[in-house]
């Protein structure tokens, strides 16, 4: 009996998940624009990849990081393609083209460039992935582009205008490819 309401909710979840055209939503898209960046620290040193790809219904970004601090770090895509060291602010704020408040568990957010946090190992790695739903390739490349920048903290998810995440330890331009 669990294991039938449990494929039962799966299977609710999953129809959930689907747009008008019966397509999950995330579900990859042939010849969907795609964009990496190099994350990189003040000092120079690489420190990670991110991938946004245009998909179903949203853009996939995904954060391999290594050689990080360990612990709980705000990831958020930023609405410059700037990553001037030391403090990264070139990058400008958060990718908000709803006018939306700071956070996935504030009431009147969240920004398009809100992402979980990313939670990097004693080993210094970390991965996340997450599609953002109504997200656009086209909103990315703006005309001065966007970056992913990575914070010191982890981010609350609520306050704005950054989640209290602490400063920009890493950064990097996505360009389109």
């Amino acid at each position: 009996m669990r294991i039938a309401i449990v494929t039962a909710a799966i299977a609710a979840l999953g129809l959930s998940a689907c747009n008008r055209d019966d397509v999950a939503v995330g579900a990859p898209m042939a010849g969907g624009a795609r964009a990496t960046a190099t994350l990189r620290t003040a000092d120079g040193a690489e420190v990670g990849r991110v991938s946004a790809s245009e998909v179903a219904g949203g853009v996939r970004f995904t954060i391999d990081a290594r050689g990080m601090p360990p612990g709980t770090h705000g990831a958020h895509v930023h609405t410059t393609g700037l990553c001037d060291a030391p403090d990264f602010t070139t990058a400008g704020p958060h990718w908000n083209p709803t006018a939306m408040k700071h956070g996935t568990m504030n009431p009147q957010g969240p920004h398009e460039g809100d992402l979980p946090n990313l939670i990097v190992g004693t080993d210094g790695r970390g991965t996340l992935g997450i599609t953002i739903p109504g997200a656009t390739m086209a909103g990315l490349f703006d005309t001065d582009g966007s970056a992913l920048v990575v914070h010191a903290g982890a981010d609350d998810l609520m306050t704005d205008p950054s989640g209290n995440s602490g400063g920009r330890i890493a950064c990097g331009v996505l360009v389109a490819g």
